[in-house]
């Protein structure tokens, strides 16, 4: 499976952008996709996933209300729109492939390079 983000870039506090995630090579075990952040000095923490079947989706507390994780089958692409950002949003942000549906980031066997995104105050 491999996994190219893109739509990162630089945009004021309160703005939104919107990812994407392009997957291709996507095996049975690729039932969910999932979306990571790794912001200067700190862990990477997980922001949302989605599954490819039903659609069903899991955020982080952090994230809800103002991020949305959507999938185009079709393409083979997920997204992630991301409303009114925050400077604290600013990090690299990952898109991964795995088996189930999980906010963790051992359940996920793929990886893509990521995309940085910078929220300026």
């Amino acid at each position: 499976v491999q996994l190219v983000e893109s739509g990162g870039g630089l945009v004021q506090a309160g703005g939104s952008l919107r990812l994407s995630c392009a997957a291709s090579g996507r095996t049975l075990s690729s039932v969910a996709m999932g979306w990571f952040r790794q912001a200067p000095g700190k862990e990477r923490e997980f922001v949302a996933a989605i599954t490819w079947g039903r659609g069903t989706t899991l955020y982080a507390d952090s994230v809800k209300g103002r991020f949305a994780i959507s999938r185009d089958n079709a393409k083979n692409v997920v997204y992630l729109q991301m409303n009114s950002l925050k400077p604290e949003n600013t990090a690299i942000y990952y898109c991964a492939s795995g088996p189930v549906l999980a906010g963790t980031q051992r359940q996920y066997d793929y990886w893509g390079q990521g995309t940085q995104v910078t929220v300026s105050s």
